[in-house]
């Protein structure tokens, strides 16, 4: 594993980092995944708000292989950024749907008279 402070390789099983001394022990108690929201980001690109969707996934790539190197802080930011990119599309896709049926609705109505 790569220390998060200062890059250097690790062995997996390592509790300080060879070259700086950080330690290593907080990252190997990590047991929560952290989640990349990356179906979700997907989702909301093709259904919801394209240009709100594409910032969700590149910030959801991002997650584990930062989580992977070491870069928990990293990773963890990343995935609250897909997840607010996320709900920003997913809130524009259905505000401009709710737009679209208003205007279908009057559109109708003052075609009826």
């Amino acid at each position: 594993m790569y220390c998060r402070q200062c890059g250097q390789l690790n062995e997996d099983s390592a509790t300080q980092c060879v070259r700086c001394g950080l330690d290593m022990l907080p990252r190997l108690l990590e047991t929560k995944p952290i989640r990349s929201h990356l179906v979700f980001a997907i989702l909301v690109t093709i259904l919801c708000c394209l240009p709100a969707g594409i910032p969700a996934i590149v910030y959801a790539a991002r997650v584990d292989p930062r989580a992977a190197a070491g870069d928990i802080a990293g990773a963890r930011d990343a995935a609250d950024k897909a997840w607010m990119w996320c709900w920003i599309g997913f809130g524009v896709g259905l505000l401009g749907s709710a737009a679209y049926v208003a205007f279908v609705v009057v559109t109708m109505a003052m075609g009826n008279r």
